[in-house]
């Protein structure tokens, strides 16, 4: 509820916590995705979180009701000014204020960057991130760029993290401090070029006990 609260953009009353096992389920309604997004992102910061389950429901007030069409136009825009999307590469699909986005990027980066883009539009109730990374790469040299990453991390703990490279797939084992050093490693491999998708294996140890 702290980290919440010291998040400038969040009402202290939208939105509820509770715990059970490390495990954070949060709750409530909000005015705007973007909302949704950076409550998420509070929950994973606090050490001894293990997972968080987010049942928060995004409730456009009326005054900010948009069509699907303008949804669809303000998106189109957004991903026009970013320099790091094409938006050539990007279709559009907006129903009920769900933006879906599907087609190939040659980069992870450029996925994440079309989600950042129009997290933020008035009238988006969620984003389905469907855009696929066409990448080929040799096994060999991701694994060799990630284990160089992680050493360079002055947050991940590189003794302690492994990553199997699988074709396009990296698999990451071993064990962390906190969910924000598990979402570190993971942001670490998506940077390496032509990762595809990443399974995430990495168990949170963070030395407290939960009851």
């Amino acid at each position: 509820m702290a980290e919440l609260l010291w998040e400038p953009a969040l009402g202290s009353t939208e939105i509820g916590v509770s715990v059970k096992k490390g495990i954070v389920v949060l709750s409530g309604i909000v005015d705007s995705y973007y909302k949704k997004v950076l409550a998420e992102k509070a929950a994973k910061k606090v050490s001894g979180v293990s997972a968080v389950a987010e049942e928060i429901i995004v409730k456009v007030p009326g005054s900010s009701q948009r069509s699907d069409v303008d949804i669809a136009e303000a998106v189109v825009r957004a991903l026009a000014w970013d320099s790091t999307v094409d938006e050539k590469d990007v279709k559009v699909v907006v129903e009920s204020g769900v933006v879906t986005l599907e087609g190939e990027v040659e980069w992870q980066f450029q996925k994440e960057a079309a989600y950042k883009a129009i997290q933020r539009l008035v009238g988006v109730s969620r984003i389905i991130n469907n855009l696929r990374v066409k990448t080929k790469v040799n096994a060999h040299d991701v694994e060799q760029k990630i284990a160089q990453a992680f050493q360079r991390s002055a947050i991940i703990d590189s003794r302690k993290v492994t990553a199997e490279v699988l074709g396009g797939k990296v698999i990451l084992t071993g064990t962390v401090r906190s969910f924000a050093e598990k979402n570190d490693a993971e942001k670490t491999v998506w940077s390496s070029p032509g990762v595809v998708s990443v399974e995430n294996r990495l168990v949170i140890d963070s030395g407290v006990t939960m009851y």
